[in-house]
């Protein structure tokens, strides 16, 4: 018959020696293989595998593949140069030559829209990336300092949110004009307060945990505790909701362009496409379609590819498929 205490013996020992590992020696591959899986709870590839298993996620995946396609690929793929004017064409219906007809000045308005796939997603990609960094460092500074630098850290971002999204956009887009990059400027801008609140929250969570008074009992430094403990545990939630906010991105870019204060022509954007389109309605109402229509596929499959993202990585709602 087994011996109870030697047995537990054994696991105690077994924990403290990966505990030891984990700190100093390094672990052998199987060990770290062990470590990683506990750890992470899932792996990338795993991860995309159960998203795809959701149908609305393939087709979100479709659509954004072949958007990106069109935006890297766009020289190639667009039938002429989207900024070159023919106004002996103007305003042609959708044919042979011009297979989405042709927009006031004569240009193509396919070779348009596949151009402004690129603007769109640098802008929405770019932008949030940017509000993710910045949010990050706001967040986790607030969380794990609190007192002080929660109170006015968390106060400047109460400040922005008080205002409406497109209010704040057309504010800062007249301080820092209307370039591409002053735009990614001001979407990461508009988009840094809700990141740094999900990742406030899940700090003043995090470290309260063990592992995380465990290293700092050991006496490790605070930026190594938020780089290499705190956020890689807190970015679940930010994951999800930037693949949301992505689409939003797109949404604020889009009615910054229809609003005439966005990327300036002859740049093609989604959003200045439908503003040209909107202004020759009752003359050639198939204009407002194209562009119309990929705005609205793009931000949908963002916003299924968020959601099953939030299905995958939200254990409370795993079973829950699409």
């Amino acid at each position: 018959m087994a011996n109870p205490r030697g047995s537990a013996v054994e696991e105690i020992n077994q924990a403290d020696a990966l505990t030891v590992s984990e700190f100093g020696t390094p672990l052998s591959a199987e060990a770290k293989s062990t470590a990683v899986s506990a750890g992470s709870g899932m792996g990338f590839r795993h991860t995309v595998r159960e998203v795809m298993r959701m149908r609305m996620a393939k087709f979100a995946a479709i659509v954004l593949f072949a958007t990106v396609i069109a935006a890297v690929f766009a020289p190639w793929l667009a039938p002429y140069d989207p900024t070159k004017s023919k106004p002996w064409d103007s305003l042609q219906a959708p044919s042979s030559k011009y297979w989405l007809g042709a927009d006031r000045l004569g240009r193509d308005q396919l070779s348009r829209l596949i151009y402004g796939a690129r603007i769109s997603l640098i802008i929405g990609v770019a932008g949030v990336s940017m509000a993710v960094v910045m949010g990050v460092l706001i967040g986790v500074t607030a969380g794990w300092y609190g007192r002080f630098w929660d109170e006015v850290l968390m106060r400047f971002m109460d400040g922005l949110s008080a205002f409406p999204n497109l209010l704040l956009a057309l504010a800062l887009v007249a301080i820092t004009g209307a370039a591409v990059y002053n735009i990614i400027l001001v979407v990461g801008i508009v988009g840094t307060p809700w990141v740094a609140r999900v990742i406030r929250s899940q700090v003043l969570s995090v470290r309260e945990r063990e592992f995380i008074m465990a290293v700092t009992g050991m006496g490790a430094p605070p930026w190594r505790i938020m780089l290499r403990h705190l956020i890689p545990n807190c970015m679940a939630p930010v994951i999800v909701q930037a693949s949301l906010a992505v689409a939003g991105a797109i949404l604020l870019e889009a009615g910054l362009s229809f609003l005439g204060v966005g990327v300036k022509p002859p740049t093609p954007t989604w959003g200045g496409m439908l503003r040209g389109a909107f202004e020759t309605m009752d003359q050639a109402p198939w204009l407002t379609f194209s562009p119309g229509l990929a705005i609205f596929l793009v931000v949908l499959s963002f916003n299924f590819l968020g959601d099953a993202l939030r299905d995958v990585l939200d254990p409370k709602l795993k079973g829950s498929r699409l």
